[in-house]
């Protein structure tokens, strides 16, 4: 029944039942389970990120002949990104068909980002596996067709830093301060939390697997927060 739930969620009915159940599993539940460590749906999930890539880059390359590579590449950077893969995830309640482990679980993994945005990737994998490239790219575009032309001039996102530091510093010289305020999980799986602050004002927080991604979230928050596009 929980398959019937999902593949009409996916639009997509799985030949292979087991690749579609590998691509819900979490490492922590195979840690937790002490099942065989190629079970979890990493794997899938470093498949579906080169089809996700070829697919959006086909999709772009063909609905916008007038774009330069560098818009092509931004574009696609602004789509093909943890927030986007994570909001297309929640939308389709994937967190509710996730396996993890009782501690993940416990601390909101299901609703955790880099979580449903590598959810989103191995289940794009699974599909491929299934059934090859066009079913995959079908259902990457059912999902990501709207937010790549809603995003098609908003090519900032891709960069969210230096554009907030951009709009910001039309009114003030104070710099922006970045500082990570949680570090959570084990040392190969981290996800970093970091606070923005501009002026004495804590303007955002955001998540993400490192550093890096984490300002990256926690500037478009603020972006988004302040109506700064």
């Amino acid at each position: 029944m929980i398959h019937a739930n999902i593949e009409e969620i996916l639009g997509y009915c799985f030949n292979n039942a087991d690749v579609l159940n590998q691509a819900l599993i979490h490492s922590s539940y195979v840690n937790e389970n002490r099942m065989n460590s190629a079970a979890h749906n990493e794997r899938l999930e470093f498949l579906g990120d080169a089809v996700l890539e070829l697919a959006t880059s086909e999709y772009i390359y063909t609905c916008f002949p007038d774009m330069t590579e560098g818009e092509m590449s931004k574009l696609r950077a602004s789509v093909v990104n943890e927030a986007t893969l994570a909001k297309c995830a929640r939308e389709r309640n994937f967190g509710e068909f996730l396996k993890l482990g009782r501690g993940e679980m416990a601390n909101g993994g299901a609703q955790r980002e880099s979580i449903l945005a590598d959810t989103f990737e191995a289940i794009i994998g699974a599909i491929y596996l299934d059934g090859g490239y066009d079913a995959a790219k079908g259902f990457i575009l059912r999902a990501l067709e709207t937010d790549i032309h809603s995003m098609k001039g908003l090519t900032w996102i891709s960069d969210c830093k230096t554009h907030l530091q951009e709009q910001l510093q039309k009114n003030s010289q104070e710099p922006i301060e970045y500082y990570v305020i949680k570090e959570e999980g084990p040392e190969h799986n981290k996800i970093f939390t970091v606070e923005l602050a501009h002026g004495g004002r804590v303007m955002a927080q955001g998540s993400g697997r490192n550093k890096k991604e984490a300002e990256q979230e926690a500037a478009r928050r603020a972006i988004e927060k302040y109506g700064l596009q």
